[in-house]
C-alpha cells in the first residue's frame, strides 16, 4: 500500500544521461522520494521551471550553455523555495565556495556513494546545508560555519558593473580589453578597478586578482 504522504519531487540536471541514469536509480530506492524531469544543459533548465516546479534540483557544476553556478543564481532568484545539491567531480575548494556563494544548499561530489548521496537529500530537505566529507574534512569549522550560515561574501556589495569589470580582471583581461567588452572607455574601466582596489583595500592588480580568488570569487566553467 502506498503512503499517502507526497513525494518530495527531484529535477535531475547534467549533461551526462549515464549520470542521470544513475542517480535516477539511486533515488528510487527511497519510496519518498520522485524524479519528475531531466534536462542536460542551463537552458533546459530553465525551461522546464516554467512549466513544473521540484523541491529539489540535482545541479552539475559544469553544466552546458548556462554554468551550473549562474543557473544556481537565476534559479534562487526566480524560485527562492527550491533546493539546489551541486554535483561536481570537482575537488577544488574554489568551486566550492562559487557554488555556494550562488546560493546552492548542498555540495555533493561524484565519487560520494550511493547512501551519502540519499543522506545528501535527506538534509537538503530539512533546510540544513550539506558538504560532501570528501571536502568537509578539508576545511577549518570556521570556513564551513561561514558558508552554511550565509555569511556576507566580501563580493556582496559591489554593484552589477563592479562584478563585470572584476570577473574579466579574473580571467587575465587587460583595461582595454576589459573596455572593449563592455562597450566602455579604458578610463571608465581604470575607473571601476581604482574603486575595487579602495573597497578591499588593495594596492594594485595582482593583489586584487589575489584576494578574489582566495575568497572564492572564481567561474568554474
Amino acid at each position: 500500500m502506498e503512503s499517502s504522504e507526497r513525494r518530495y519531487t527531484v529535477l535531475l540536471a547534467d549533461d551526462h544521461v549515464l549520470i542521470r541514469h544513475g542517480i535516477k536509480n539511486i533515488i528510487k530506492k527511497n519510496e519518498n522520494l520522485e524524479v519528475i524531469g531531466e534536462v542536460s544543459n542551463g537552458e533546459e533548465l530553465m525551461e522546464f521551471l516554467k512549466t513544473g516546479i521540484p523541491d529539489l534540483i540535482i545541479l552539475d557544476i559544469s553544466m552546458p550553455k548556462i554554468s551550473g553556478t549562474e543557473a544556481v543564481s537565476q534559479v534562487k532568484k526566480k524560485y527562492p523555495q527550491v533546493k539546489v545539491l551541486m554535483l561536481t567531480m570537482h575537488k577544488n575548494k574554489q568551486f566550492f565556495y562559487h557554488a555556494m556563494s550562488s546560493g546552492a544548499d548542498g555540495y555533493l561530489m561524484k565519487d560520494d556513494s550511493d547512501e551519502e548521496l540519499l543522506l545528501a537529500i535527506n538534509k537538503v530537505q530539512n533546510g540544513k546545508t550539506y558538504i560532501s566529507p570528501i571536502l568537509s574534512d578539508d576545511f577549518a569549522a570556521d570556513v564551513i560555519s561561514a558558508h552554511r550560515n550565509h555569511r556576507a561574501t566580501p563580493f556582496q556589495g559591489l554593484t552589477a558593473r563592479e562584478y563585470e569589470v572584476l570577473q574579466l580582471v579574473v580571467e587575465g583581461y587587460t583595461s582595454k580589453d576589459v573596455a572593449e567588452k563592455l562597450c566602455l572607455s579604458p578610463r571608465t574601466i581604470d575607473h571601476h578597478r581604482s574603486k575595487l582596489l579602495k573597497k578591499f583595500n588593495l594596492r594594485n592588480s595582482a593583489d586584487l586578482v589575489s584576494f578574489a580568488v582566495r575568497n572564492g570569487f572564481v567561474r568554474p566553467d
